[in-house]
């Protein structure tokens, strides 16, 4: 997803079969993801991969949602609009950064 003048971060929700809420967890943040235009990927932490990259996160709960490298809630369920609002804190930072280090690359060029 460019729409950003950045790659997009991708959201990932963390789950395992004998999870309760995980099934309105993988809603939530889906819903989340296509209103922000962001990738998403669900997790299976009952899988070998799953779990190893779980622990990179050190996650041990779910679900647990991640957007790109920064946790956003662990072993527990938040509202849509929880989620929405510290998706979106997320991005302006990562929009920020982004316009920095390219303001960076382009003075490099001069």
């Amino acid at each position: 997803m460019e729409g950003f003048g950045f790659k997009a971060p991708e959201l990932k929700v963390f789950t395992m079969p004998t999870c309760s809420s995980c099934p309105a967890a993988k809603q939530i943040a889906i819903e989340v993801a296509k209103k922000l235009g962001l990738p998403y990927r669900e997790v299976n932490m009952n899988t070998q991969e799953g779990l190893v990259e779980g622990l990179a996160h050190q996650i041990m709960s779910t679900p647990s949602i991640v957007l790109g490298d920064e946790v956003i809630v662990v072993g527990r369920l938040i509202s849509k609009e929880r989620l929405e609002e510290e998706v979106r804190k997320r991005l302006e930072k990562w929009r920020a950064r982004a316009s920095s280090e390219k303001r960076d690359e382009n003075f490099g060029r001069c």
